[in-house]
């Protein structure tokens, strides 16, 4: 079978080019007659590969050298506990604003260990907006948002000002797909299978006078931010394999333009599929224009109830046999969504809007 459009919310497509150069390198990497999922974390030949990820992510985000970089595991859902178990020691309360699944979660998770003030939320109209909350201020030892929030479809189109507090973000889903100010945040985390590489990395970028020595009575080692600092990402075996893929899809990004050449490249398709979502009457968008995703596009029918159910469940069952996969909408929102990150082509939107137009015509 030929390759498929795959629009997965993640793990998610992945540059056709870095695959093909993972794949020339399985057997022999660099010469040095092993796969690098054979290789020792601790070996002279791994060690180049786990450093180069490391610069690249540096410089394609332009952090700061006050900043570290992490390659952890346990994707994002563990940085919902090292948050509030690393930085919440002084005030033990954190302000989170609520605007989807993964911020709802993470807000769960923190209120185990810490006071959560959720200072707002978008849920009144089912998280289909991004609230504006311009300046977070009070006794918090940090302020938490979902950048991109992949079920929703949502995205921030501004920065909160927290002043002197902390401003924590996850943006798994939409690392290096646009410019990002690095030096606005405390702590920015991203699962890597989603813009950066397969699952098993999370990349951590966090600001080194969070890095404390005393995180919450009780904190596991492996959930200390210190411990995979002072470790350098190797306190223990790190996702080897993952990492390698990560530096490769980096590397990709960087021919590519940049952080600036994503953006234009993902405004390009995005924008090409908004207009035709707003243009007809047989689809519709589900988020409120000046708070829609670049990287998640949920979109419905114009059916409703057991019929909209049908209509969907036929959609999803014959673009996949038109070669477009993945394109079931979360649960909590129904309908469709076409994830369209970095590393989905223009060619493979347009081929989505032709069959989305055969598809309605036909129906």
């Amino acid at each position: 079978m030929d390759r498929v459009y795959n629009f997965s919310a993640g793990p998610s497509c992945l540059p056709e080019e870095v695959l093909k150069e993972c794949a020339a390198e399985m057997l022999n990497y660099n010469g040095t007659g092993q796969s690098v999922m054979e290789m020792s974390h601790r070996s002279a030949a791994y060690k180049p590969i786990i450093q180069d990820a490391e610069a690249m992510v540096r410089k394609l985000m332009n952090v700061p050298e006050n900043y570290k970089i992490l390659f952890l595991q346990g994707g994002g859902s563990t940085q919902f506990a090292m948050i509030p178990l690393n930085l919440g020691t002084k005030y033990k309360k954190a302000a989170y604003i609520r605007t989807g699944v993964w911020a709802k979660k993470a807000a769960a998770e923190a209120k185990k260990f810490i006071t959560v003030d959720e200072i707002a939320s978008s849920e009144d109209r089912g998280f289909c907006y991004i609230p504006k909350v311009e300046k977070i201020e009070g006794d918090y030892d940090y302020a938490y948002i979902c950048f991109n929030n992949t079920i929703m479809g949502t995205h921030y189109e501004y920065i909160p000002d927290t002043g002197n507090i902390p401003l924590v973000a996850d943006i798994s889903s939409c690392i290096l797909s646009e410019p990002l100010d690095v030096t606005k945040f405390g702590v920015l985390f991203a699962g890597a299978q989603k813009n950066l590489g397969p699952a098993g990395a999370t990349v951590v970028i966090i600001r080194e006078d969070l890095i404390t020595e005393n995180p919450l009575p009780g904190t596991p080692t492996m959930l200390s931010y210190k411990t995979h600092v002072d470790g350098e990402s190797m306190y223990n075996t790190p996702p080897c394999h993952a990492i390698y893929v990560v530096g490769k899809v980096l590397h990709w990004i960087d021919r590519n333009g940049g952080a600036e050449g994503m953006l234009k490249r993902n405004k390009e398709k995005a924008d090409y599929l908004y207009n035709y979502l707003d243009n007809n009457d047989f689809y519709h968008a589900t988020v409120d224009k000046g708070s829609r995703s670049l990287m998640n596009v949920p979109f419905l029918t114009k059916y409703t109830g057991e019929a909209a159910d049908a209509i969907n469940k036929k959609f999803v069952k014959e673009a996949a046999a038109a070669g477009l996969v993945n394109l079931a909408g979360h649960r909590l929102v129904g309908g469709m969504r076409a994830s369209i990150y970095n590393a989905m082509t223009l060619d493979g939107v347009k081929a989505l809007v032709e069959f989305m137009k055969k598809f309605a015509k036909e129906n």
